[in-house]
């Protein structure tokens, strides 16, 4: 476990750390920290075989139900190639919202995992890829993906807070969260991503928020909060917070019917983790919400 002190800075092409305040900088992203720094789940590991995008977030889609049918022993192989088929088209869909990207423009992925969506980035648009990430065996990971595929030069992964990441003002073309804010105070996130982006620079997320209009967090939610370690957003903040930080939504969509089947394919697996049904009983009782919003930042 790091003790959050900073660390000179390295290379570029190697992982670097913000030295003008300390990674983790309160008990619960220390705890944050070990979940992901111990977490080895097959549902997002054995996903990223397929094609060596490690993607650590939920799919979209209606779901090819003939994978469970067919001869036994390659069954496993056809519910995990369709499982990571559903969360590519998640990740193609958010990078579609950040804009027309060119190869000089700088991105910024916050909140990074393994890397998967920043390689498809860089995949799609030939453009410069920083990834944050406070799990530092995930940076190490993402890394090592990108060295394999050639492209460490390109795309780099840093141990560093998404709250206070230490790059320069103004220096991102486009920025996203991948199912990672409910970690973070939103006010303080959007903050540093508005600090971040130059004018006109789009910021982009994909997010499960709780319903305002069904009131507080049901159990379902609850469950999940438990289950993650994380703390769910009203879905009120995220506008409320996107406003008092000069990001305009461009476009709203929500996800919540398309992401139902990837649960249920899920839950009928044996990727399951045990948390499937919570999602399953939130989305259906309207509680919450698959979200992707995208804003300017003017």
């Amino acid at each position: 476990m790091t003790t959050g002190r900073p660390r000179p800075e390295r290379s570029s092409s190697q992982v670097t750390v913000n030295t003008q305040s300390p990674v983790l900088t309160s008990h619960y992203q220390h705890s944050v920290a070990s979940y992901w720094n111990a977490e080895k789940n097959p549902v997002n590991l054995r996903l990223g075989d397929v094609d060596g995008l490690y993607h650590h977030h939920y799919g979209i889609g209606e779901v090819n139900w003939t994978v469970l049918d067919g001869p036994e022993d390659t069954r496993e192989d056809r519910i995990v190639k369709e499982l990571h088929r559903l969360e590519t088209a998640q990740a193609d869909l958010l990078i579609s919202h950040l804009g027309p990207l060119e190869p000089h423009h700088r991105v910024l992925d916050a909140g990074s995992g393994r890397g998967g969506s920043s390689l498809l980035v860089n995949m799609r648009y030939g453009c410069e890829v920083e990834g944050v990430s406070i799990s530092e065996s995930q940076v190490a990971f993402a890394n090592d993906q990108a060295k394999k595929r050639g492209v460490d030069d390109k795309v780099r992964f840093h141990f560093r807070n998404m709250l206070e990441t230490g790059f320069e003002t103004g220096s991102f073309q486009a920025s996203w969260n991948n199912e990672s804010t409910m970690y973070v105070e939103l006010s303080l996130l959007f903050a540093e991503h508005a600090r971040l982006l130059r004018r006109g620079g789009r910021y982009v997320c994909v997010t499960g928020c709780y319903n305002d209009a069904y009131g507080l967090p049901s159990r379902a939610v609850s469950q999940i909060n438990a289950h993650y370690i994380c703390d769910i957003h009203p879905r009120s903040t995220y506008f409320e917070q996107m406003a008092a930080n000069r990001l305009v939504p461009v476009s709203v969509v929500d996800l919540t019917a398309a992401t139902i089947p990837y649960w249920e394919l899920r839950a009928r697996t044996h990727l399951a983790t045990g948390i499937e049904q919570s999602f399953l009983d939130a989305y259906k009782n309207g509680s919450f919400q698959y979200l992707l919003i995208a804003a300017d930042r003017v």
